[in-house]
Parts: C-alpha cells; structure tokens; sequence
C-alpha cells in the first residue's frame, strides 16, 4: 500500500510511526485508519523491531476524526470505519481483534507519545497502547459527547481500567478538554514530558532501552499475560500460568543469555 497519511522509520531497533496529515491537524480517515494498520502489521513480524512508537506530525497528535468524514457519516445516516473490505490484520490470531484492541495482542510494545492535540478516535488508540507519553500542554478530549456521539471505540472499557470510573465518567460524559499536566497522576500517563518534542525523545529512548535490556520473548509473553489477565478474575489461574511459561522460558537461549549477563556482570545479548 502506497502511504498518503502515515509515515515510519525504523532507528536502533524502535519503529517510529506518524500519524502524517499535518495539513489537518491529523485528523483521522478511513485512509489513515488502512495505512495504520497495514504499518503495524507490516513491522510486528520483524525481527529488527523491538517496539513501536506511535506519534503525529507535529504539530499535534490527531485531533480525531476528520470534519469531512463525520460530515459524511451524518448524510450517510450510519458510521463507515472506511477501511477496505480485507484490512491488514496486525495481532491476528490473539483474541483482541477488534480495533483498537488489537494492540493489546500485538507482538511488540506499543508506546504512545502524545506530543500535542489528542481527541477522539486518537485517544482511544492511544488508551489501548502499552505505554503512554504526553506532552504537558497537549489538549486531549473524548471528543464524542459533544458530537451528539457515546463512547466510541472501546474507551468504556480502556478508560476506566485506566484512571478509574470516576475519572472515566466524567471524560466520556461531558467531552470537557483536559491537559497532559493536569492529568499527570490519573495513572493514564507513564511520564508528563516538557513539550511535543522532548515527550517523542523519551518515549523513542524508553523503546531504545526495552531493546538493550530485555529479552524480545520475554516481552512478548508479558504482553499477552497482560492482556490475558485484564480478562480474568481469577490470580490463581494467573500463578499457574506464569509458573508454566516460566518453565517454558527456562529452557530458551534468551534466557541463559539473561543469566550469564547477570553473572558475568555485562549488559546482555539479547
């Protein structure tokens, strides 16, 4: 696919991927919405990927969707996601197949860095993202309410698993614009940075780090325990598995690498 409204690089083991319509504020599209997916899905089998971060052409994140689109969802009478009828399927095959749930299933970390205006759709992908860097003077908003619109794309669920129901309530009932520093400790946030600039800085030298330090399996498995256990209520079920997945791990070269590095007191060799 020819990419008109995402862009991405891969440096030091971290994919770096745009949301890339600066002209609108990178609004989101059905367009936008195909390439997104179609570059996550292209990057999540290589093996010179150890996490992704997601971000926007500055000057902001992405203000949600595109005026044009939600214009033509009100004359169509009905919502269109616009993707095509065979999308790119990244975290196939996990249980999570739904947008935006899919990134729970994906193979690496998915690291959102919020470097400016976040509303909608935008926000709900970064809620289902693994980690999350905001600038603190980014603008962020549901967005739906003030549409005439409820929740949308799973932020009933990822919300309040994330800041609590409360906190959760308020946002998706009133639409009210908040800011990254004055939601620095709501637990939505892994940091507050400085600015757009300095919060995609940290989250690109966070991918860079997980890369150096930890073993990709490892991270891999913890993902999908994650994700597997915000699904069940049941901590002796997640003991027995952790304990069999340990077992599992115990007999891969990741991990004797681990214990030798440990040992000989060097970074490891991952």
């Amino acid at each position: 696919m020819e990419l008109s409204a995402v862009r991405f690089e891969v440096a030091e083991r971290v994919a770096t991927v745009w949301l890339d319509r600066p002209h609108r504020h990178n609004a989101w599209t059905g367009r936008m919405h195909a390439e997104f997916r179609q570059v996550m899905a292209d990057l999540e089998p290589r093996d010179d990927v150890r996490a992704v971060v997601v971000t926007g052409t500055p000057p902001a994140f992405s203000v949600g969707g595109d005026s044009k689109a939600l214009t033509d969802h009100a004359d169509r009478g009905g919502y269109d996601t616009g993707l095509p009828e065979h999308p790119a399927e990244p975290g196939g095959g996990s249980g999570f197949d739904a947008d935006f749930a899919w990134q729970l299933g994906y193979r690496h970390p998915i690291i959102a860095a919020v470097n400016g205006a976040c509303a909608g759709v935008a926000l709900a992908l970064v809620t289902f993202c693994d980690l999350r860097f905001v600038a603190a003077d980014a603008k962020l908003t549901t967005a739906a309410p003030r549409l005439g619109l409820p929740a949308e794309y799973g932020m009933s669920w990822s919300l309040p698993r994330l800041i609590g129901p409360t906190r959760a309530t308020d946002l998706l009932l009133s639409g009210r614009i908040v800011t990254g520093i004055e939601t620095a400790d709501w637990g939505l946030w892994n940091a507050v940075c400085e600015d757009g600039d300095d919060t995609l800085e940290t989250a690109v030298r966070y991918g860079r780090d997980l890369a150096v330090t930890t073993g990709p399996n490892a991270v891999a498995t913890t993902k999908r325990q994650l994700a597997a256990e915000m699904l069940r209520a049941d901590p002796a079920s997640a003991v027995t598995d952790s304990i069999r997945l340990l077992d599992q791990a115990m007999s891969t070269a990741e991990y004797r690498e681990g214990v030798s590095a440990l040992t000989e007191k060097r970074p490891p060799r991952f």
